[in-house]
């Protein structure tokens, strides 16, 4: 992440609390979002799976003042039961959820996805990357008693096919589906669910993706604001989405790209 700016910093967030799951290391959007709320004055917990990204992401959870990481595993229910417990024990209530938490066998993002996807596979992408949301959000909603916000992180490649995305583009599009159903059915407690689609960037996920460095320097030539997507403008989508600000939305997938997902064809230069 860039280290010539700072989030806005100010009070939009302050009072609320909210659990951020995915962090993975000072490159991850779900951090850059987690640094914005932490900002605006927002109290934050992390979850972490594993030894080795708990050393990871502990310095940065401590550079903010927080201290409460738990370790959960998204696919394994006593785990997250465990963790929502906690936060109930710990704050007596949540006010958002942001998840960004997303796994595929990168040898089967190469190539063909027909000839190549495994059931295994296809089925162990689907719960990590898109259950893991439902499971997660159906938990944090029971500690939303006055209502909240859930944001979850997906990618074009849920609606338009691109290269090397194949089973994780399916995943995508699962994803936001459930985050529209879940729209639906937690509306009337006053919980409001989004998802925000981020264009490229240099993250640990690009870093799966065989050409990602293409995609980036594509998101770049292609976008309308001819720009690289900023960490900041993902953040303060998110900080939109989950303070008091976003009120009366829900359902939606917010594309935050310079405006790459509007393109069907690149602007060559050549007379019109």
């Amino acid at each position: 992440m860039a280290d010539d700016w700072v989030f806005p910093k100010g009070e939009l967030m302050k009072g609320k609390r909210g659990l951020v799951m995915g962090v993975a290391n000072g490159n991850s959007i779900a951090w850059g979002i987690a640094q914005q709320l932490a900002a605006q004055g927002a109290e934050l917990a992390f979850t972490y799976q594993g030894e080795a990204l708990e050393k990871r992401v502990r310095p940065l959870v401590e550079s903010i003042g927080a201290s409460t990481m738990l370790e959960c595993d998204a696919t394994n229910d006593d785990e997250l039961d465990a963790v929502f417990a906690q936060l109930e024990q710990q704050w007596g209530g949540l006010d958002f959820l942001i998840h960004s938490i997303a796994f595929s066998d990168k040898s089967e993002l190469k190539g063909s996805f027909t000839e190549n996807t495994t059931r295994e596979n296809f089925l162990r992408t689907m719960d990590i990357s898109a259950f893991s949301f439902v499971a997660a959000g159906k938990r944090a909603s029971k500690l939303m008693k006055n209502g909240g916000a859930m944001v979850t992180l997906t990618y074009l490649g849920a609606e338009r096919v691109l290269p090397s995305y194949n089973v994780m583009g399916v995943a995508k599009a699962a994803l936001e589906a459930s985050t529209r159903y879940m729209a639906r059915d937690l509306g009337p407690s006053g919980i409001r669910v989004n998802a925000i689609s981020a264009g490229a960037m240099r993250t640990l996920a690009i870093a799966g993706i065989t050409g990602g460095r293409g995609l980036i320097q594509t998101g770049r030539e292609w976008s309308l604001m001819k720009e690289d997507t900023s960490m900041e403008g993902i953040a303060g989508a998110a900080l939109w989405l989950v303070s008091d600000l976003g009120r009366s939305t829900t359902g939606e997938t917010v594309h935050v790209d310079a405006g790459f997902h509007a393109v069907a064809v690149p602007d060559l230069g050549g007379e019109g």
